[in-house]
């Protein structure tokens, strides 16, 4: 008999912890976004790390800004960020205060809540698909630069929170290279920080970085 995914919130001492430490154990954790129609969860299956002053494909890595100030602030905060003009991604800071590292959640399985998911993700064939990447995730989750800064392990009420879950086995988590990550942040060899579900539908496919072509 498998036993049901554990519905006890992780402790701030889960993400207070080196990132490379902390994304892989996100896989099968559960993010749970409440809205004014319903709660929506969602089971991680797929994250990438970025740890901050030691890593140029961070956005932390020359310092702080107003877009990344969160990611200074206390561990398990999330930082949301807008990106190409189009769509929003999320985060769970990690690591001590003032350390600016983070786990990029990439995709995961809708667990609960796909009717109100589905209807912020109408282009999406299937339910595999409603948070497949991290703005699809973010879209179907209904995230936005409004939740940056949400305390993810805050007690009482409040937006996003992260749940134990079932943790992945280490002999299904799979590593390699960044998707879309430019330079030597994007080195695979030097960074092998997105980890995923071995064989899990829900992740995404792996794409190297294309410069954007500039307008003539």
């Amino acid at each position: 008999m498998i036993a049901p995914p554990d519905r006890t919130p992780l402790p701030r001492a889960f993400f207070d912890r080196p990132v490379l430490e902390v994304a892989p154990d996100l896989l099968g954790r559960v993010l749970v976004r409440t809205t004014p129609d319903g709660p929506i969860a969602l089971r991680l299956t797929e994250v990438e790390a970025y740890d901050g002053p030691n890593d140029p494909g961070s956005h932390a890595y020359r310092g702080p800004t107003a877009r990344n100030a969160v990611m200074f602030g206390p561990p398990g905060h999330v930082y949301v960020y807008f990106t190409y003009g189009m769509w929003h991604c999320m985060n769970l800071v990690c690591g001590p205060e003032g350390r600016a590292s983070g786990v990029l959640l990439r995709a995961g399985e809708v667990v609960e809540g796909a009717e109100l998911a589905r209807k912020r993700r109408v282009s999406a064939r299937n339910d595999k698909e409603l948070a497949k990447g991290p703005a699809r995730l973010a879209t179907a989750l209904e995230v936005d630069r409004a939740l940056d800064g949400t305390d993810a392990c805050a007690s009482g009420e409040t937006p996003l929170r992260m749940l134990a879950g079932t943790p992945v086995p280490s002999d299904q988590v799979r590593n390699g290279p960044r998707t879309g990550v430019a330079g030597e942040g994007g080195d695979g060899e030097l960074h092998p920080w997105r980890f995923w579900v071995a064989n899990d539908p829900t992740v995404s496919p792996y794409r190297a970085h294309v410069p954007r072509r500039r307008r003539s």
